[in-house]
């Protein structure tokens, strides 16, 4: 069906695409241009309400108002079954986005914000992966000297978590190497 501008929304139905996302944001957009065509259809029947019996040259008013309804009722037919098709990938919108915008809260604030909680837990996990790195470390090192017959395997389980077996035999940052 054309649009206001007289495009064509039917492809909305038939967007298929390899990759999820942008098969999302193209029905994100396809949605979006039904929408500005119900909004332009609606401002079309308000003036043509306003100016009902108006209209000369032998159109009648009543034409021109049924004509409007009816384009309003396939743009919003076309709409409510892009949304209701099985290949529609329903968006998910996180409740607290909801709520900021239900609040009248600006939703970049809530981005922001979770942006910055996104980057203290990251923060957090990268200190904790160097701690238990330098356990690691610090016990691999302990466990070859005290019980030689098992270097072999603590090497082994070093390199398996990501360590690097040359340090071990290193005297950590602070040892002096001596006893």
């Amino acid at each position: 069906m054309p649009d206001a501008q007289g495009g064509d929304n039917e492809h909305c139905f038939t967007v298929l695409s390899s990759n999820e996302a942008s098969r999302a944001q193209e029905l994100v957009l396809c949605s979006a241009n039904q929408l500005k065509d119900i909004i332009q259809d609606l401002y079309e029947l308000m003036v043509q309400t306003t100016s009902y019996g108006n209209v000369g040259q032998g159109v009648s008013s009543k034409d021109v108002l049924q004509n409007t309804v009816a384009h309003l009722h396939a743009s919003l037919t076309q709409l409510h079954a892009s949304a209701s098709s099985p290949s529609a990938t329903p968006i998910r919108v996180p409740p607290e986005l909801i709520q900021y915008v239900d609040a009248g809260r600006n939703p970049d604030i809530y981005t922001r914000e979770f942006v910055e909680l996104a980057r203290r837990g990251n923060q957090l996990m990268k200190g904790k992966k160097q701690a238990f790195g330098s356990f690691r470390d610090i016990l691999a090192r302990e466990m070859a000297s005290a019980l030689p017959e098992v270097k072999g395997d603590v090497e082994n389980v070093v390199r398996e978590t990501g360590g690097e077996v040359g340090k071990l035999y290193e005297p950590a940052t602070g040892e002096t190497g001596e006893a």
